[in-house]
């Protein structure tokens, strides 16, 4: 294990999150950059309707079906391995999703992105995020506010109310990321620029996605992902145990006959 990595894993245990800096360069955040801009457009995207996902703010759900350049997003190689630790090996996507907050959105309420699993808190991660910064994030644009140490807390916050916190500013081709548990939401932009990022979020195996991912991308699409990117997107099993069709992974009977598969059972 790198010295960078074990910073980040101290971080995360301690502080529920972590900045990955210079995670990728200014050309992979200028292309994320025009192709969001292409997709709103061609798909008609409007500003959310609820609170939540905000007024002002621009959503593009399902990135993986939606172009190859998204497929280097879930494997990074800094952010997967954090992922491992937190959630274990054999853990998957759960959603990949652009998110441009536009001048005059307000806050975010501060949430826990693991409050609808009803799981007692203070638990091991079931969830764990990441949002990649395609343009500076800082405070006046709408930042992403966190609550350091609330992973730890016995409980979620109280949806609506106000809750003291910090701004992660971070710099475009940073990734922050944080454990499910941990309190957030996104900031408010009162400057005249648009504030972009994406968010990709990982679940442990044993939990469901929140976006479909075998049901949301079309099987040609999966068929040129990479082995581990199509593990990652639930065409696996997890453990030899969970996820399989009549004793195959998802990618043995879907995708490709030849693809290896050993069961638990198999292994007994």
């Amino acid at each position: 294990m790198t010295d960078e990595l074990s910073a980040h894993i101290e971080r995360l245990d301690r502080d529920g999150c972590t900045v990955v800096r210079d995670a990728f360069d200014v050309g992979v955040a200028e292309a994320l950059h025009a192709d969001i801009d292409r997709l709103e457009h061609e798909l008609g995207v409007q500003m959310g309707g609820n609170g939540f996902e905000g007024r002002a703010t621009t959503r593009v759900y399902n990135l993986l079906a939606l172009g190859e350049l998204y497929e280097q997003i879930p494997v990074h190689p800094v952010v997967l391995p954090l992922m491992h630790h937190l959630l274990g090996q054999g853990c998957l996507v759960s959603s990949v999703s652009a998110i441009t907050i536009h001048p005059g959105e307000i806050a975010q309420p501060i949430h826990a992105d693991d409050q609808v699993i009803p799981i007692p808190k203070p638990h091991a991660a079931v969830t764990a995020n990441s949002m990649w910064a395609v343009t500076d994030f800082t405070e006046a644009n709408g930042a992403t506010r966190i609550i350091p140490g609330s992973h730890l807390e016995p409980s979620s916050p109280v949806y609506g109310q106000r809750y003291d916190s910090v701004c992660a500013e971070m710099p475009r081709g940073s990734i922050l990321v944080w454990n499910g548990g941990l309190w957030h939401g996104g900031g408010a932009n009162v400057t005249d620029t648009k504030r972009r990022g994406i968010a990709m979020n990982y679940c442990a195996g044993y939990i469901r996605q929140q976006e479909n991912q075998q049901l949301g991308i079309p099987l040609d699409t999966v068929r040129r992902f990479s082995p581990e990117l199509q593990g990652l997107c639930g065409f696996g099993v997890y453990k030899g145990l969970i996820g399989h069709i009549d004793r195959q992974s998802p990618a043995q009977r879907l995708l490709d006959p030849d693809t290896p598969n050993t069961m638990l059972w198999d292994r007994t």
